[in-house]
């Protein structure tokens, strides 16, 4: 009789191991579903950041670019590790640049040549993150601003060290303090469907003056404009709109 009580003992499970072995299924279970509820929580993640980061370069590539200053050539109305918003709207409806806008444009076949062929996955990479603004831009992209359009007679210097366009002094409150408005002498004709830029910061840029004897003359296409410089999206410390500048200069010549 002892015997089989024993037996009787062993082949039922006590209420408090039952309850443990609930309790370790239901962790087990609970444990696989929420992995897989995670999973689909990444995925539904990954698959919104790629929603987002396509829209964004969509906004880019016809709206508003970001821009980041890798350079001093523009203080110092732009600092380097500025980020500008560039209004590629801005030209898009028959409207041209006009004297004193700062604009960005592809400097292919004007500041530079047309670049050597790289590898094109990483190409790709760097020109989307180029144009979320989180890679500085491409080596053939320039911030300039706009000192003469086609027609215009530039001529540098008068005796008082200005620049004159069509005859008229050039007001240009811009300028880095301290800086000439060129120690380089020159006088320019501006072809039709060009524009004469230079940098706000005269003797940290490379801008028209140091093209003058290459092809083109140091003049940009106005179809090589990408946009007009509107915006500075950060820091925040210097968010805002860019300080607009009366036209230099008088009537095209």
């Amino acid at each position: 009789m002892d015997t089989e009580a024993e037996l009787t003992q062993r082949g039922h499970s006590s209420p408090e191991q039952g309850a443990e072995r609930s309790r370790s299924a239901f962790s087990r279970a609970r444990a696989l579903f929420g992995t897989r509820g995670g999973s689909r929580t990444w995925r539904r993640a990954g698959v919104l950041g790629v929603v987002c980061t396509v829209f964004l370069l969509l906004v880019s590539n016809f709206v508003v670019q970001p821009f980041l200053i890798p350079s001093r050539s523009m203080e110092p109305t732009l600092q380097v590790g500025d980020r500008l918003l560039v209004n590629k709207l801005a030209y898009r409806f028959g409207a041209v640049p006009q004297r004193g806008d700062v604009v960005v444009f592809d400097g292919t076949g004007s500041f530079v040549r047309e670049p050597a062929r790289g590898n094109p996955v990483g190409d790709a990479v760097h020109g989307a993150a180029s144009a979320l603004g989180l890679a500085e831009p491409s080596d053939t992209d320039f911030v300039k601003r706009v000192v003469g359009v086609g027609g215009d007679d530039v001529v540098c210097c008068d005796a008082r060290g200005r620049i004159r366009v069509n005859g008229v002094a050039v007001d240009e409150p811009y300028l880095f303090p301290g800086d000439t408005p060129s120690k380089v002498p020159f006088r320019i004709v501006v072809p039709l469907g060009t524009l004469w830029v230079m940098g706000d910061h005269r003797s940290q840029s490379r801008d028209s003056r140091d093209h003058l004897g290459e092809p083109g003359g140091g003049m940009v296409p106005v179809e090589k404009v990408i946009g007009r410089a509107d915006w500075i999206g950060w820091p925040v410390s210097r968010w805002g709109a860019l300080p607009g500048t009366a036209a230099a200069g008088g009537p095209h010549g």
